[in-house]
């Protein structure tokens, strides 16, 4: 950790970072660190590294045991509320029997060295990914502790290691009745040989994996409010940066009065600062305190330059896409003849769905710290995307790699806002303390947007239009399926452009593309512009957010047509997908479905909805209740959900995110839109972009397959199947299809009629 921040942070800071350095001098206690084997390590650390037991242990710290007997869990995943630090630590305490409560978690380095042998190619958190990606990982470093700790004292009491068992932090050896705690132990295990291979428990061992017993490991620090985020942090000197932005994308400062700003009390600087790509470039208000730097940020006079800065607005764009698809686009997934089995279809269903821009909106609007000096730049901020910020500032500043050092902290939510290709805020942070040494000011720096600069800040999720034909034989079964999706590009200007293949962004089209659903002949084209000015980025579960809703809205329709229970219908259409099958009776069961639905009060319509969606390899299935009154306004009653995660490490942890996500898509489908006029983007703040509120989250109800499959992600699955669902419910209802979220631009249609 940078000196400066040691001896003002480290004792307050449960969720902290040291030097490679620090980890590998294991002062008082035992450091392990996991790699993919001596080769590996050779390769990565240089010849000196084969003879150097430190070295070679340095690409990937994870475990480390204290001599107060303390574990601590350093975790190369980012916890922003989802519960990653909690999993990933009961992985590694199953396979080391530790005590849970004795059971820490730190943030891990972000260092390019330590993770570019990592199956993992990059240290991030996204996709769903921590559990699945660590699962082996994490369980082989416990295990590998463990042995270590088992040798030692099976050296010291001079018996052989197979009479030693190990449960809760203690090692005993029963025929002696001697035993020692992992604090006791951890020097003695510092000085054994690492074993070549270790022995994983199989499941009927595990006394936490799988259990309700293990809490979360942040929950007492987020409770009592000794969490720390990067708002949290005061460094001495430090400055706080407020950044006045273009109006418009691509817009340019062309000249600025900075008179006003620097007479507001506690302002220091005004500093201009460059942008790159999407990114802004603009004059950032450098001052004592968050108030006077707004303030300082609001008196500013700053002239724009809009001469190249994207101009148009939703109504244009959704304009250009409809044209779009009036042609074949690029064919995303095929298999038979869509056109000539549509041709002959007995029945042809036409629909056109729409989806809005959303802002991610996470609690925590965006910020960073920064402290840049000759030859190094510290950061410290919630990362979702270390190697790959890491590299970003590196550019910006002119230095290596390695010399860029992030402290991962907590992060206030983000929902893929802080997995930025173009690390646009911490770059624009980067700029303003480079701009601002340039000018002789030496201090740390901490970024800070306002929601209002959060939401019109860029990279959303993007807009997109599917336009779909299915089609239907005589006896109702689903025999064409042709869709058309029209949306930018995630990938495109990206790092992850070399991913695009014909053109076709995969995050655009997962979920149509891969239907799970056995259709005779499928055509799905995609038309990704590369014209449209407006930054986007992943949202949570991406592209799922809208091909879910016009499969499982689709495939609603197609029952209706073929006069079938939309469950009944599903099931048919799953026999090649069992595990599908069985998340669709689960949820169908729990919820009922085989009952008659209770009628609701006078003046109010009562329907069910069901959804079925896989994404991120875990299965999902939802059913909805609503209750719709006359006037058209309706309530969502109760979800039911089931999911096939595979194999569940904390049940807890998995219903909070079927919970989350559930809340999280219905906000969006009911509310979340953000629009463009002219260029600008409307929305500012919750006043004008609504997310749910508490009166208005439904009973939910979460139900796991029984799995011993490896583990699958569980942050994401949750949010796909919302919308259809209550889409469906509201058809059941009434009798209305909707096809363009939100649903909150429906009430009329959902009315009554006289």
């Amino acid at each position: 950790m940078h000196p400066i921040v040691r001896s003002h942070v480290a004792a307050v800071m449960p969720v902290r970072n040291v030097s490679r350095r620090r980890f590998m001098q294991g002062a008082g206690g035992l450091v392990l660190g996991f790699t993919l084997g001596p080769a590996a390590v050779r390769s990565a650390a240089g010849p000196a590294a084969a003879a150097d037991h430190s070295a070679a242990f340095a690409p990937n710290a994870f475990v480390r045991i204290g001599s107060d007997g303390t574990v601590t869990v350093l975790s190369k995943h980012l916890e922003m509320g989802q519960g990653a630090y909690t999993g990933l630590a009961t992985l590694v305490a199953e396979e080391l029997d530790a005590d849970w409560s004795r059971v820490r978690v730190e943030g891990a380095p972000a260092n390019t060295e330590l993770y570019k042998n990592l199956a993992f190619g990059l240290q991030g958190t996204g996709g769903s990914t921590a559990i699945s990606n660590s699962f082996e990982q994490m369980r082989r470093a416990g295990a590998t502790a463990r042995a270590m700790l088992v040798a030692a004292a099976a050296q010291r009491w001079q018996v052989s290691p197979a009479e030693i068992t190990v449960s809760e932090g203690v090692v005993r050896h029963a025929a002696t009745q001697r035993q020692a705690t992992f604090g006791e132990l951890a020097d003695a295990a510092a000085r054994q040989p690492v074993p070549e291979s270790v022995q994983l428990k199989t499941p009927a061992d595990f006394k936490l994996i799988g259990q309700e017993a293990p809490r979360r490991v942040d929950a007492h620090a987020k409770t009592n409010g000794a969490a720390v985020f990067t708002q949290d942090i005061k460094l001495p000197g430090m400055l706080v940066a407020m950044a006045a932005h273009p109006p418009r994308f691509g817009g340019k400062v062309a000249g600025f009065d900075a008179s006003k700003a620097l007479a507001v009390p506690g302002v220091r600087h005004v500093v201009q600062f460059a942008g790159t790509g999407h990114n802004f470039e603009g004059v950032a208000v450098l001052a004592d305190n968050t108030w006077a730097a707004r303030t300082g940020r609001d008196a500013l006079q700053v002239q724009w330059d809009d001469s190249r800065a994207y101009r148009q607005g939703s109504e244009d764009i959704r304009a250009q896409f409809r044209a779009a698809l009036d042609r074949p686009g690029a064919v995303a997934g095929s298999h038979g003849d869509a056109e000539a089995a549509l041709a002959k279809a007995a029945h042809v269903i036409e629909a056109e769905y729409e989806f809005p821009y959303l802002a991610h909106a996470a609690m925590e609007p965006m910020n960073c710290l920064v402290h840049l000096s000759d030859d190094r730049c510290d950061i410290w901020n919630g990362e979702q995307f270390q190697t790959v910020d890491q590299g970003v500032v590196a550019k910006v500043l002119g230095l290596p790699a390695e010399k860029v050092f992030i402290t991962q902290l907590y992060a206030g939510g983000s929902f893929g806002r802080r997995a930025c290709a173009h690390a646009d805020y911490i770059a624009e942070a980067a700029h303003i303390a480079k701009s601002a040494r340039e000018q002789g000011v030496d201090a740390p720096i901490k970024l800070v947007w306002t929601r209002e600069d959060d939401m019109r800040g860029g990279y959303y999720r993007p807009l997109n239009i599917h336009r779909a034909r299915i089609g239907l034989d005589a006896q109702g079964e689903l025999v064409a399926w042709h869709v058309r999706l029209a949306g930018q590009s995630i990938f495109r200007g990206s790092p992850l452009e070399a991913a695009m293949q014909n053109g076709i962004d995969p995050s655009s089209v997962e979920g149509q593309a891969d239907l799970r659903y056995a259709v005779p002949n499928l055509l799905v084209e995609s038309y990704t512009p590369d014209d449209v000015g407006v930054p986007v980025l992943w949202y949570r579960s991406v592209g799922h957010t809208h091909t879910a809703f016009s499969a499982e809205s689709l495939m609603d329709e197609a029952s209706g047509a073929a006069g079938k229970d939309p469950v009944a219908y599903r099931l048919a259409l799953l026999d090649q997908h069992p595990r599908h099958r069985r998340v669709l009776e689960l949820a169908a069961e729990k919820a009922g479905w085989s009952q008659p639905l209770a009628a609701g009060g006078q003046g109010e319509r009562r329907g069910r909805g069901v959804a079925l969606h896989e994404s991120f390899s875990s299965i999902v299935a939802q059913v909805a209740e609503v209750t719709v009154k006359d006037d058209g306004s309706f309530k969502v009653d109760r979800i039911v959900c089931a999911v096939d995660c595979g194999l569940v490490i904390n049940p807890d942890v998995v219903r909070a995110q079927m919970e989350g996500g559930i809340g999280f898509g219905l906000s969006t489908a009911l509310y979340g839109a953000l629009t463009l006029k002219d260029g600008q983007v409307e929305q500012s703040n919750f006043h004008d972009y609504p997310v749910l509120r508490i009166n208005e989250m439904p009973a939910v109800e979460v139900h796991t397959v029984a799995s011993q499959e490896k583990p699958t992600g569980v942050g994401e699955p949750g949010v796909p199947p919302v919308a259809p669902a209550v889409a469906n419910a509201l058809f059941a209802a009434t009798g209305q299809r909707i096809r363009t979220l939100p649903f909150e631009q429906h009430t009329q249609r959902l009315a009554r009629s006289a």
